[in-house]
Protein backbone atom coordinates (compact mmCIF):
# COMPACT_ATOMS: atom_id res chain seq x y z
CA UNK A 1 0.00 0.00 0.00
CA UNK A 2 1.42 3.78 -1.01
CA UNK A 3 2.55 5.48 1.97
CA UNK A 4 1.25 8.91 2.54
CA UNK A 5 3.72 11.83 3.91
CA UNK A 6 3.18 13.01 6.91
CA UNK A 7 3.73 17.07 7.52
CA UNK A 8 5.18 18.52 10.33
CA UNK A 9 2.39 21.22 11.50
CA UNK A 10 2.98 24.30 13.37
CA UNK A 11 1.60 24.17 16.76
CA UNK A 12 -1.67 25.88 15.71
CA UNK A 13 -2.93 23.59 13.35
CA UNK A 14 -5.37 21.41 13.92
CA UNK A 15 -5.00 17.02 13.09
CA UNK A 16 -8.27 15.53 11.80
CA UNK A 17 -8.35 11.64 10.78
CA UNK A 18 -8.83 10.93 7.05
CA UNK A 19 -11.04 8.01 5.99
CA UNK A 20 -8.11 6.43 5.22
CA UNK A 21 -7.07 6.98 8.92
CA UNK A 22 -3.74 8.70 7.51
CA UNK A 23 -3.50 11.86 9.69
CA UNK A 24 -4.09 15.45 8.06
CA UNK A 25 -2.20 17.92 9.43
CA UNK A 26 -2.97 20.88 6.49
CA UNK A 27 -5.15 23.69 7.52
CA UNK A 28 -5.07 24.98 4.05
CA UNK A 29 -8.17 24.49 1.84
CA UNK A 30 -7.41 21.41 -0.71
CA UNK A 31 -7.97 24.29 -3.17
CA UNK A 32 -5.34 26.60 -2.35
CA UNK A 33 -1.68 26.65 -2.43
CA UNK A 34 -0.36 27.24 0.52
CA UNK A 35 2.07 30.36 1.38
CA UNK A 36 5.69 29.94 0.65
CA UNK A 37 8.23 31.69 2.85
CA UNK A 38 10.96 33.87 1.93
CA UNK A 39 14.37 31.77 1.93
CA UNK A 40 16.13 34.35 3.35
CA UNK A 41 13.65 33.40 6.27
CA UNK A 42 14.47 30.13 6.64
CA UNK A 43 17.96 31.11 6.67
CA UNK A 44 17.15 33.05 9.64
CA UNK A 45 15.46 30.59 11.89
CA UNK A 46 18.90 28.26 11.42
CA UNK A 47 21.74 28.65 13.86
CA UNK A 48 25.01 30.20 11.83
CA UNK A 49 27.43 27.02 13.16
CA UNK A 50 25.45 24.94 10.91
CA UNK A 51 26.83 27.06 8.09
CA UNK A 52 30.79 26.47 9.23
CA UNK A 53 31.85 23.11 7.62
CA UNK A 54 35.62 22.33 9.24
CA UNK A 55 37.92 20.28 7.70
CA UNK A 56 39.14 17.93 10.44
CA UNK A 57 35.40 16.95 11.11
CA UNK A 58 34.10 16.49 7.56
CA UNK A 59 38.29 14.20 7.23
CA UNK A 60 37.35 12.13 10.29
CA UNK A 61 33.91 10.71 8.52
CA UNK A 62 36.99 10.31 5.15
CA UNK A 63 39.62 8.68 6.98
CA UNK A 64 36.83 6.21 8.48
CA UNK A 65 34.46 5.61 5.88
CA UNK A 66 38.30 4.72 3.57
CA UNK A 67 39.51 2.89 5.87
CA UNK A 68 36.34 0.31 6.21
CA UNK A 69 36.42 0.10 2.63
CA UNK A 70 40.12 -1.14 2.75
CA UNK A 71 39.20 -3.18 5.80
CA UNK A 72 36.20 -4.93 3.83
CA UNK A 73 39.02 -5.26 0.85
CA UNK A 74 41.77 -6.98 3.07
CA UNK A 75 39.02 -9.07 4.81
CA UNK A 76 38.13 -10.58 1.48
CA UNK A 77 41.66 -11.25 -0.39
CA UNK A 78 42.97 -12.29 2.73
CA UNK A 79 39.52 -15.03 3.57
CA UNK A 80 36.83 -15.45 0.91
CA UNK A 81 39.67 -16.19 -1.85
CA UNK A 82 40.90 -18.91 0.41
CA UNK A 83 37.20 -20.40 1.17
CA UNK A 84 37.20 -24.01 -0.89
CA UNK A 85 33.42 -24.35 -0.61
CA UNK A 86 31.71 -22.95 -3.57
CA UNK A 87 28.30 -22.02 -1.59
CA UNK A 88 30.46 -20.80 1.79
CA UNK A 89 32.51 -18.76 -1.25
CA UNK A 90 29.83 -17.32 -2.68
CA UNK A 91 27.67 -16.62 0.34
CA UNK A 92 30.89 -15.04 1.73
CA UNK A 93 31.13 -12.64 -1.26
CA UNK A 94 27.30 -11.40 -1.31
CA UNK A 95 28.07 -10.36 2.55
CA UNK A 96 31.33 -8.39 0.76
CA UNK A 97 29.34 -6.74 -1.87
CA UNK A 98 26.30 -5.96 -0.06
CA UNK A 99 28.73 -4.13 2.59
CA UNK A 100 30.75 -2.43 0.51
CA UNK A 101 28.00 -1.40 -1.06
CA UNK A 102 26.82 0.60 2.22
CA UNK A 103 29.99 1.87 3.15
CA UNK A 104 31.05 3.11 -0.43
CA UNK A 105 27.64 5.19 -1.00
CA UNK A 106 28.67 6.60 2.25
CA UNK A 107 31.74 7.54 0.39
CA UNK A 108 29.93 9.21 -2.85
CA UNK A 109 27.96 11.00 -0.10
CA UNK A 110 31.30 12.69 0.97
CA UNK A 111 32.15 13.57 -2.55
CA UNK A 112 28.83 14.77 -2.80
CA UNK A 113 29.24 17.00 0.21
CA UNK A 114 32.94 18.58 -1.63
CA UNK A 115 30.87 19.21 -4.84
CA UNK A 116 28.36 21.70 -3.02
CA UNK A 117 30.37 23.19 -1.11
CA UNK A 118 29.95 21.74 2.06
CA UNK A 119 32.81 19.53 3.11
CA UNK A 120 35.24 22.71 3.97
CA UNK A 121 35.48 26.67 3.62
CA UNK A 122 37.69 26.23 0.81
CA UNK A 123 36.69 25.25 -2.68
CA UNK A 124 40.15 24.13 -4.29
CA UNK A 125 40.43 21.82 -1.28
CA UNK A 126 36.54 20.31 -1.85
CA UNK A 127 36.84 20.10 -5.36
CA UNK A 128 40.68 17.66 -4.59
CA UNK A 129 39.12 15.74 -2.27
CA UNK A 130 35.16 15.33 -4.02
CA UNK A 131 37.79 14.20 -7.79
CA UNK A 132 39.40 11.99 -5.71
CA UNK A 133 36.67 10.09 -3.99
CA UNK A 134 34.22 10.56 -6.76
CA UNK A 135 36.98 8.94 -9.23
CA UNK A 136 37.38 6.57 -7.18
CA UNK A 137 33.76 5.08 -7.54
CA UNK A 138 33.79 5.61 -10.89
CA UNK A 139 32.00 8.62 -10.55
CA UNK A 140 32.50 11.72 -12.86
CA UNK A 141 33.29 14.45 -10.50
CA UNK A 142 33.08 17.45 -12.08
CA UNK A 143 30.40 16.40 -14.80
CA UNK A 144 28.10 15.43 -12.05
CA UNK A 145 29.12 18.58 -9.60
CA UNK A 146 27.58 21.25 -12.71
CA UNK A 147 24.57 19.04 -13.64
CA UNK A 148 23.60 18.48 -10.21
CA UNK A 149 24.04 22.29 -9.39
CA UNK A 150 21.83 22.92 -11.45
CA UNK A 151 19.94 20.16 -10.24
CA UNK A 152 19.56 22.16 -6.75
CA UNK A 153 19.12 25.48 -9.10
CA UNK A 154 15.67 24.03 -10.61
CA UNK A 155 14.60 21.46 -8.57
CA UNK A 156 10.81 20.45 -9.31
CA UNK A 157 10.60 22.61 -12.55
CA UNK A 158 9.33 20.93 -15.32
CA UNK A 159 11.82 21.77 -18.17
CA UNK A 160 15.05 23.07 -16.30
CA UNK A 161 15.43 20.60 -13.51
CA UNK A 162 18.33 18.00 -14.55
CA UNK A 163 16.71 14.77 -12.56
CA UNK A 164 13.72 12.87 -12.56
CA UNK A 165 11.86 15.41 -13.68
CA UNK A 166 8.26 12.79 -15.17
CA UNK A 167 6.37 12.35 -17.55
CA UNK A 168 3.10 14.35 -18.66
CA UNK A 169 -0.45 12.89 -18.83
CA UNK A 170 0.54 13.41 -22.49
CA UNK A 171 3.57 12.02 -22.67
CA UNK A 172 2.22 8.62 -20.58
CA UNK A 173 -0.46 8.39 -22.96
CA UNK A 174 1.44 8.69 -25.84
CA UNK A 175 3.92 6.34 -24.74
CA UNK A 176 1.22 3.97 -24.43
CA UNK A 177 0.08 4.17 -28.17
CA UNK A 178 3.64 3.42 -29.26
CA UNK A 179 5.56 1.30 -27.02
CA UNK A 180 3.87 -2.23 -26.04
CA UNK A 181 5.73 -2.09 -22.53
CA UNK A 182 3.32 0.60 -21.52
CA UNK A 183 0.13 -1.06 -22.68
CA UNK A 184 -2.71 -1.54 -20.19
CA UNK A 185 -2.34 -5.42 -20.17
CA UNK A 186 1.43 -4.99 -18.88
CA UNK A 187 1.68 -1.74 -16.95
CA UNK A 188 0.01 -2.72 -13.90
CA UNK A 189 1.67 -6.28 -13.70
CA UNK A 190 3.30 -6.96 -10.38
CA UNK A 191 5.53 -9.05 -12.12
CA UNK A 192 6.43 -6.95 -15.05
CA UNK A 193 6.61 -3.78 -12.66
CA UNK A 194 9.06 -5.71 -10.80
CA UNK A 195 11.53 -6.30 -13.95
CA UNK A 196 11.01 -2.80 -15.16
CA UNK A 197 12.00 -1.83 -11.25
CA UNK A 198 14.99 -3.52 -11.17
CA UNK A 199 15.98 -2.63 -14.29
CA UNK A 200 15.68 0.86 -13.10
CA UNK A 201 17.94 0.32 -10.19
CA UNK A 202 20.46 -1.31 -12.47
CA UNK A 203 20.97 0.87 -15.26
CA UNK A 204 18.78 4.17 -14.31
CA UNK A 205 22.60 5.76 -13.14
CA UNK A 206 24.50 4.58 -16.36
CA UNK A 207 21.96 5.78 -18.70
CA UNK A 208 21.68 8.91 -16.83
CA UNK A 209 25.24 9.75 -17.21
CA UNK A 210 25.55 8.75 -20.56
CA UNK A 211 22.27 9.91 -22.46
CA UNK A 212 20.98 12.98 -19.52
CA UNK A 213 17.60 10.51 -19.11
CA UNK A 214 14.93 12.17 -16.92
CA UNK A 215 16.36 15.58 -17.62
CA UNK A 216 14.06 18.35 -18.29
CA UNK A 217 13.57 19.68 -21.83
CA UNK A 218 15.40 22.93 -21.32
CA UNK A 219 17.89 21.70 -18.88
CA UNK A 220 20.65 21.63 -21.77
CA UNK A 221 22.89 24.51 -23.13
CA UNK A 222 20.57 25.70 -26.36
CA UNK A 223 23.66 26.64 -28.62
CA UNK A 224 24.75 23.38 -28.16
CA UNK A 225 23.72 20.04 -30.72
CA UNK A 226 21.80 17.97 -28.78
CA UNK A 227 21.67 14.88 -30.30
CA UNK A 228 21.37 11.52 -28.04
CA UNK A 229 25.25 10.78 -28.72
CA UNK A 230 26.38 14.53 -27.41
CA UNK A 231 24.38 14.49 -23.86
CA UNK A 232 26.95 12.35 -22.31
CA UNK A 233 28.75 13.57 -18.64
CA UNK A 234 31.43 12.22 -20.43
CA UNK A 235 32.01 14.15 -23.36
CA UNK A 236 33.42 17.99 -22.24
CA UNK A 237 31.48 19.46 -25.41
CA UNK A 238 28.72 17.65 -25.24
CA UNK A 239 25.36 19.88 -24.19
CA UNK A 240 24.61 18.95 -20.98
CA UNK A 241 27.77 21.53 -20.16
CA UNK A 242 28.62 25.57 -20.58
CA UNK A 243 31.59 25.99 -22.62
CA UNK A 244 33.74 27.32 -19.40
CA UNK A 245 33.28 23.73 -17.98
CA UNK A 246 34.78 21.81 -20.68
CA UNK A 247 38.27 21.56 -18.94
CA UNK A 248 37.00 20.40 -16.12
CA UNK A 249 34.86 17.66 -17.61
CA UNK A 250 38.51 16.75 -19.04
CA UNK A 251 40.09 16.54 -15.89
CA UNK A 252 37.03 14.34 -14.83
CA UNK A 253 37.50 11.94 -17.45
CA UNK A 254 40.98 11.68 -16.71
CA UNK A 255 40.56 11.15 -13.37
CA UNK A 256 38.22 8.30 -14.52
CA UNK A 257 41.13 6.99 -16.74
CA UNK A 258 43.60 6.76 -13.78
CA UNK A 259 41.07 4.55 -11.74
CA UNK A 260 40.54 2.49 -14.82
CA UNK A 261 44.55 2.39 -14.91
CA UNK A 262 45.00 1.05 -11.60
CA UNK A 263 41.75 -1.93 -11.88
CA UNK A 264 43.95 -3.07 -14.81
CA UNK A 265 47.11 -3.13 -12.97
CA UNK A 266 44.89 -4.39 -9.60
CA UNK A 267 43.38 -7.32 -12.08
CA UNK A 268 47.10 -7.91 -13.14
CA UNK A 269 48.71 -8.50 -9.62
CA UNK A 270 45.53 -10.32 -8.93
CA UNK A 271 45.77 -12.48 -11.70
CA UNK A 272 41.69 -12.19 -12.20
CA UNK A 273 39.93 -9.76 -13.54
CA UNK A 274 36.45 -11.46 -12.04
CA UNK A 275 37.85 -11.38 -8.16
CA UNK A 276 38.84 -7.10 -9.61
CA UNK A 277 35.08 -7.20 -10.79
CA UNK A 278 33.60 -8.75 -7.28
CA UNK A 279 35.63 -6.01 -5.01
CA UNK A 280 35.06 -2.92 -6.89
CA UNK A 281 32.54 -3.52 -9.85
CA UNK A 282 29.63 -5.35 -7.64
CA UNK A 283 29.67 -2.74 -5.33
CA UNK A 284 29.54 -0.09 -7.77
CA UNK A 285 26.08 -1.57 -8.96
CA UNK A 286 25.07 -1.48 -5.25
CA UNK A 287 26.24 1.98 -4.86
CA UNK A 288 24.36 3.48 -7.40
CA UNK A 289 21.15 1.36 -6.26
CA UNK A 290 21.51 3.14 -3.52
CA UNK A 291 22.21 6.32 -5.13
CA UNK A 292 18.84 6.38 -7.47
CA UNK A 293 16.73 4.73 -5.02
CA UNK A 294 17.70 7.61 -2.14
CA UNK A 295 17.19 10.29 -5.26
CA UNK A 296 14.29 9.15 -6.94
CA UNK A 297 12.47 8.31 -3.14
CA UNK A 298 12.94 12.54 -2.33
CA UNK A 299 11.46 13.52 -5.43
CA UNK A 300 8.86 11.23 -6.13
CA UNK A 301 5.60 10.71 -3.70
CA UNK A 302 2.05 11.17 -4.10
CA UNK A 303 1.61 14.65 -2.04
CA UNK A 304 4.76 16.59 -3.58
CA UNK A 305 3.81 19.01 -6.43
CA UNK A 306 5.63 20.01 -9.34
CA UNK A 307 5.71 23.14 -11.13
CA UNK A 308 5.56 24.49 -14.34
CA UNK A 309 7.36 27.80 -15.50
CA UNK A 310 4.96 29.73 -14.29
CA UNK A 311 4.48 28.05 -11.03
CA UNK A 312 7.76 27.48 -10.18
CA UNK A 313 9.92 29.53 -7.29
CA UNK A 314 13.17 28.25 -5.76
CA UNK A 315 11.46 27.91 -2.38
CA UNK A 316 8.46 25.38 -3.93
CA UNK A 317 10.84 23.56 -6.01
CA UNK A 318 13.25 22.72 -3.07
CA UNK A 319 10.10 22.14 -0.65
CA UNK A 320 9.18 19.54 -2.93
CA UNK A 321 10.97 16.90 -1.11
CA UNK A 322 10.70 14.16 0.87
CA UNK A 323 12.33 12.97 3.93
CA UNK A 324 12.62 9.56 5.19
CA UNK A 325 13.62 7.10 7.75
CA UNK A 326 16.52 4.01 7.20
CA UNK A 327 17.61 3.89 10.95
CA UNK A 328 21.27 2.95 11.77
CA UNK A 329 22.11 2.88 7.93
CA UNK A 330 21.23 6.30 6.92
CA UNK A 331 22.84 7.86 10.19
CA UNK A 332 25.55 6.34 10.28
CA UNK A 333 27.28 4.85 6.89
CA UNK A 334 24.48 7.42 4.50
CA UNK A 335 25.52 9.99 6.44
CA UNK A 336 21.91 11.41 6.98
CA UNK A 337 21.57 12.03 3.33
CA UNK A 338 17.96 10.04 4.03
CA UNK A 339 16.41 11.91 6.61
CA UNK A 340 17.38 15.43 6.29
CA UNK A 341 16.92 16.15 2.19
CA UNK A 342 14.53 18.80 2.73
CA UNK A 343 17.14 21.45 4.47
CA UNK A 344 19.98 20.05 1.90
CA UNK A 345 17.56 21.28 -1.27
CA UNK A 346 17.15 24.71 0.39
CA UNK A 347 21.09 25.34 1.74
CA UNK A 348 23.16 22.92 -0.09
CA UNK A 349 26.21 24.05 1.58
CA UNK A 350 25.30 22.74 5.28
CA UNK A 351 27.45 19.86 5.80
CA UNK A 352 25.68 17.41 6.63
CA UNK A 353 26.80 16.87 10.14
CA UNK A 354 24.62 19.70 11.27
CA UNK A 355 22.15 19.30 8.71
CA UNK A 356 19.63 17.29 11.75
CA UNK A 357 19.70 20.29 13.70
CA UNK A 358 19.34 22.61 10.86
CA UNK A 359 16.21 20.65 9.83
CA UNK A 360 14.84 20.20 13.29
CA UNK A 361 15.24 24.36 13.50
CA UNK A 362 13.27 24.58 10.24
CA UNK A 363 10.23 22.41 10.55
CA UNK A 364 8.33 25.00 13.07
CA UNK A 365 7.98 27.47 10.12
CA UNK A 366 7.42 25.38 7.41
CA UNK A 367 4.63 23.60 9.52
CA UNK A 368 2.98 21.76 6.80
CA UNK A 369 4.94 22.63 4.04
CA UNK A 370 7.66 19.91 5.68
CA UNK A 371 7.44 16.66 4.45
CA UNK A 372 8.34 13.46 6.01
CA UNK A 373 7.46 9.84 5.05
CA UNK A 374 7.93 7.47 7.98
CA UNK A 375 7.24 4.15 6.31
CA UNK A 376 9.57 1.55 5.14
CA UNK A 377 12.02 2.30 2.62
CA UNK A 378 11.97 -0.46 0.37
CA UNK A 379 8.25 -0.32 1.04
CA UNK A 380 8.03 3.31 -0.58
CA UNK A 381 10.28 2.07 -3.76
CA UNK A 382 7.68 -0.20 -4.69
CA UNK A 383 4.38 1.52 -4.08
CA UNK A 384 6.09 4.81 -5.32
CA UNK A 385 6.80 3.24 -8.70
CA UNK A 386 3.64 1.90 -9.15
CA UNK A 387 1.71 4.60 -7.99
CA UNK A 388 3.53 7.60 -9.24
CA UNK A 389 3.16 6.92 -13.31
CA UNK A 390 2.88 11.07 -14.21
CA UNK A 391 1.71 14.81 -13.56
CA UNK A 392 -0.96 16.56 -14.78
CA UNK A 393 -2.40 20.27 -14.33
CA UNK A 394 -3.57 20.93 -10.96
CA UNK A 395 -6.86 22.73 -12.16
CA UNK A 396 -7.23 24.01 -8.27
CA UNK A 397 -3.98 25.88 -8.55
CA UNK A 398 -2.67 26.99 -11.43
CA UNK A 399 1.40 26.29 -12.58
CA UNK A 400 1.13 23.34 -9.87
CA UNK A 401 1.32 19.68 -11.19
CA UNK A 402 0.31 17.00 -9.65
CA UNK A 403 0.62 12.90 -9.94
CA UNK A 404 -2.49 11.02 -11.13
CA UNK A 405 -2.09 7.22 -11.43
CA UNK A 406 -3.97 5.95 -14.43
CA UNK A 407 -7.02 4.61 -14.88
CA UNK A 408 -7.14 0.38 -14.52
Amino acid sequence: MATTATTTATMSSTATTTTAGVISLNKQAPSTEPKFPDVNEIRRAIPKYCFQPTVARSMSYVVRDLALAGALVYGALTFITQLSNPYARAAAWAAYTFAQGLVGTGIWILAHECGHGAFSLHRGFNDFMGWVLHSILGVPYFSWKFSHARHHQFTGHMHKDMAFVPATREDHERKRETQWWHSDLLEDAPAFVLVKLIAHQLFAWPTYLLFNVSSGPRSLQPEKNTAWYRLSHFDPFGAVFRPNEAGYVLLTDIGLGLVGLGLYYAAQALGSWSTVFLLWGVPWFWVHHWLIAITYLHHNHPDVKHYDENGWTFVKGALATVDRDFGWIDRHLFHGIIGTHVVHHLFARIPFYYAEDATEAIKPMLGDLYHRAPGSFYGDLWSTFNHCKFVENDPAMPGVMKWNKPAA
